[in-house]
């Protein structure tokens, strides 16, 4: 991924797609208070002062962001070329066994139903999807299986959308956002 020596107005727009999948619904309200800004000299400053004002945002608003990202392991057209990299789903190696995509599919599906509105981010860091699925497993309490469809979906409890506990999900996922931008700027030569 290219990005410019300088972050300028015109740059605005194109940066929150590429470092922060910024959807188009939130796009206005993020170039808007990011273009004018001449306090942003480096990358680290830009996604911090674009992740500080999506903070600011309600949370129909917020868990709207978080949804430029893909689900982990989504097979789509659609996913951006960084986040199919950061996936593996461009493997340096091997393919995604199609058992981990279907436990990742059904994962995906419990968190959702748990979470209510919002999408399963993560820092990926170079981790396998079959790493991804142990830790979404751990994160929603249950044992690690390759089945595609236990515990069934119906089993979990929806927690309510801005309840603490939501929100403090909904805050994690903010922030990995932030973290998957910074690490893209950093592979992209501009910390």
């Amino acid at each position: 991924m290219a990005l410019p020596t300088r972050i300028d107005a015109q740059s605005v727009p194109e940066l929150l797609k590429l470092l922060l999948e910024a959807p188009q619904s939130t796009l206005p309200d993020l170039v808007t208070s990011l273009e004018g800004r001449s306090d942003l000299t480096s990358y680290d400053d830009f996604i911090d002062a674009a992740i500080a004002q999506v903070n600011l945002w309600p949370s129909p608003q917020r868990a709207a962001f978080i949804e430029g990202h893909p689900r982990i392991g989504e097979q789509s057209s659609a996913i951006s070329a960084a986040s199919a990299k950061e996936q593996g789903a461009i493997p340096a190696a091997l393919p995604t066994p199609p058992e981990v995509l279907a436990r990742l599919a059904h994962l995906n599906a419990c968190y959702e139903r748990v979470y209510p509105n919002l999408r399963y981010i993560t820092f990926v860091n170079g981790r396998s999807r079959a790493e991804i699925a142990l830790e979404m497993e751990d994160f929603l309490g249950i044992p690690h299986s390759l089945s595609p469809d236990s515990p069934a979906v119906d089993t979990f409890v929806s927690i309510e959308s801005d309840s603490t506990q939501w929100l403090a999900e909904l805050d994690r996922a903010v922030q990995d956002v932030g973290r998957i931008a910074k690490s893209r700027a950093l592979a992209a030569g501009r910390p």
